[in-house]
């Protein structure tokens, strides 16, 4: 996607001539959003003035994004076109859409309609496969990338209701409690269950990448059930979970690679650090404390990476907290130039844990994201002059 742009205004005697390029309709969508935030209210309307001015402007990163979450707390169709506006306004190119959680399922599943119609809300809260292909085809039409998540094998609660033998069971005192844990590495029907979830997902989101999670899975009821122990001492990792783990994640990304659309995935960090085999264009998703030194690791391993651990803006503070979100370098960390160009940008994460419909203005993490290379940012020259448009 090349959103580089120029926009050039000029002219004399309250007479002026605006043009725009780019190679790309991408830059001409973010050169129009420049244009409209040149244009000043004349005290005469409906007349606009703008001064004299060139800019030359690209981004510095190619995924600028925000991650929206729809489990936790369900969000209204019309919010989520809305927060595509704020994106385009802002010239981020992503909506990184967290849309379903152990807390509610509301993707409307054709082939598993029990997944919602059991792990949603209710019933008025769900996406219907016409709604997502609304969400899609909008930002389409605003240059932002559309890219689900679903997160396994934690983080998966609601997805237990709707498909059974999916979940695992949790024992205490030698026999079932009623709880369940993380996704069964050992149900094999749940790799059937998996390719055919994910060849709908991959049809109605088109984006090349799906975000597939593997963060914060606990061991705890993996260590409690006796079929589990039974199935890792056959493997020879017994009493290593982490090795378990890997098993899922490792039949999960095959599928994932060999689905019809043959997409890439994205990951959260814990993957990377578990020690899973991933595909050389795997992306790493670091979130977690420690930033700089897993970009490095992660860098040094030769994969494409992104960073949120700076703006995670469901974390509530007083003063004027927006200025980290500003003062946070993604290059801050040594590593050689090559490894710095595998950082493809950043992504703010919004999760549903303390606002309802309360969307964060994605402009607090613009600035952090967009051109701030000398060579990229905006070079303009303002001659005092202003010309009148009506």
């Amino acid at each position: 996607m090349n959103e580089e742009y120029e926009i050039r205004i000029t002219g004399s005697n309250n007479v002026g001539t605006a043009t725009l390029n780019s190679t790309s309709i991408w830059g001409i969508l973010r050169g129009m959003e420049s244009f409209s935030q040149l244009l000043i209210p004349d005290p005469e309307p409906p007349r606009y003035v703008a001064n004299s001015t060139v800019i030359k402007d690209g981004p510095r990163f190619p995924h600028r994004g925000l991650l929206i979450d729809t489990s936790r707390h369900y969000l209204p169709l019309l919010h989520i076109l809305y927060t595509i506006d704020l994106l385009a306004m802002n010239k981020m190119n992503v909506l990184h859409w967290h849309i379903v959680d152990s807390q509610s399922f509301p993707y409307v599943s054709e082939a598993f309609p029990d997944l919602s119609f059991k792990g949603a809300y209710s019933p008025d809260r769900l996406y219907s496969a016409d709604e997502i292909g609304q969400v899609v085809a909008y930002g389409r039409l605003n240059g932002v990338r559309v890219v689900p998540e679903f997160d396994t094998p934690g983080h998966t609660q609601s997805w237990g209701p709707g498909q059974a033998g999916f979940l695992t069971s949790c024992y205490s005192g030698g026999k079932p409690d009623g709880t369940f844990g993380p996704v069964d590495p050992t149900n094999e029907a749940n790799y059937a269950f998996l390719k055919t979830l994910l060849t709908e997902v991959t049809q109605r989101f088109p984006d090349r990448y799906i975000h597939l999670g593997g963060d914060e899975v606990s061991f705890n009821c993996w260590e409690s059930n006796p079929d589990i122990t039974e199935y890792m001492k056959k493997a020879n990792i017994t009493g290593d979970y982490g090795k378990l783990e890997e098993v899922y994640i490792t039949k999960l990304l095959d599928i994932v690679t060999n689905l019809p659309t043959k997409n890439e995935y994205i990951i959260w960090q814990e993957v990377f650090d578990n020690g899973v085999k991933l595909a050389p264009d795997t992306v790493v998703h670091v979130w977690k404390g420690g930033w700089q030194d897993e970009l490095a690791k992660v860098t040094e391993g030769g994969f494409k990476t992104l960073l949120s651990t700076c703006w995670y803006l469901d974390y509530i503070s007083y003063g004027s907290d927006w200025r980290n979100y500003y003062n946070c370098e993604p290059f801050d960390f040594n590593a050689t130039s090559a490894q710095k160009q595998l950082i493809q940008g950043g992504e703010a994460l919004h999760l549903g844990r303390v606002r309802g419909q309360d969307q964060p203005h994605p402009s607090h993490l613009a600035q952090g994201l967009r051109s701030r290379r000398k060579a990229l940012e905006p070079r303009r020259t303002d001659e005092g002059r202003q010309f009148g448009s009506s």
